[in-house]
């Protein structure tokens, strides 16, 4: 299995609102699950390596950002007046952070299937509960994508909807507002023995959403046992999916 997490939280200052917050210490299990662990090392403002190399909007018809960001989550610009990125300065960060970490992406997945003979990818995200500028109201706790059905197999994404259902304590939805990004649309091949599903798991589950944006150990150990349950649904549905293939474990 292999686990694709959100940008890093160390580049955002103290009052960015749009970051992945505190995902490494949310998933700090993988290891006892053999996970493979791709974690991006810069800002999303710098590039999103969750959107197409040409920047094309992944939700036609509703509010998108672009590939390297101009305005933040709340609608707030991320440059001042006439200093955003050109055409040129889009294209070198696209060749400096965008291609190496889509190309040590495809390799580890590709590692991971020879050894296997098939390979399961877990695009790990987060994002406030309210956010106007995309949705109304309060977001579902768990929202589940899987491209509407063409990045996982039916048999893959109800074993991890099955999982988030039990959880009693929180909300669950597959494919609603969120169906996963470039990643997840672009690796996920069931016919080619990849499956992939992301989670945009809304921050109110298991942090402050407010500066300083503190991690709650309180919340989060409410709903990390539930994130481990539907990893160890994903392994298993994998597993049963493709019977005859070794369980998976990290691609070294």
């Amino acid at each position: 299995m292999f686990v694709q997490q959100d940008q890093r939280t160390c580049t955002w200052t103290s009052t960015d609102f749009d970051p992945a917050w505190h995902i490494d210490l949310l998933y700090d299990f993988l290891d006892e699950l053999g996970a493979s662990v791709l974690q991006a090392t810069h800002s999303r403002y710098v590039i999103d390596l969750n959107r197409t190399p040409a920047g094309e909007a992944l939700y036609p018809g509703a509010r998108n950002t672009e590939l390297c960001p101009t305005t933040r989550f709340d609608d707030q610009p991320v440059y001042q007046p006439g200093r955003g990125p050109d055409a040129m300065q889009i294209a070198e960060r696209r060749n400096l952070f965008w291609q190496p970490y889509h190309d040590r992406l495809a390799l580890e997945l590709a590692a991971i299937k020879a050894r296997h003979g098939y390979a399961l990818l877990f695009d790990a995200h987060s994002i406030r509960s309210r956010v106007p500028r995309f949705f109304e109201g309060r977001l579902w706790d768990i929202n589940m994508g899987s491209g509407d059905g063409i990045a996982a197999s039916p048999a893959v994404s109800d074993a991890v909807m099955e999982v988030a259902a039990t959880a009693t304590d929180y909300t669950s939805i597959l494919n609603g507002r969120f169906k996963g990004g470039y990643i997840t649309r672009r690796y996920g091949r069931p016919i080619d023995c990849i499956e992939a599903i992301q989670l945009e798991l809304s921050q109110i589950t298991y942090m402050n959403e407010d500066p300083p944006f503190r991690l709650r150990e309180d919340l989060a150990a409410g709903i990390r046992p539930v994130l481990r349950r539907i990893l160890e649904a994903l392994l298993s549905a994998g597993a049963k999916r493709y019977r005859g293939a070794a369980t998976v474990r990290t691609a070294v």
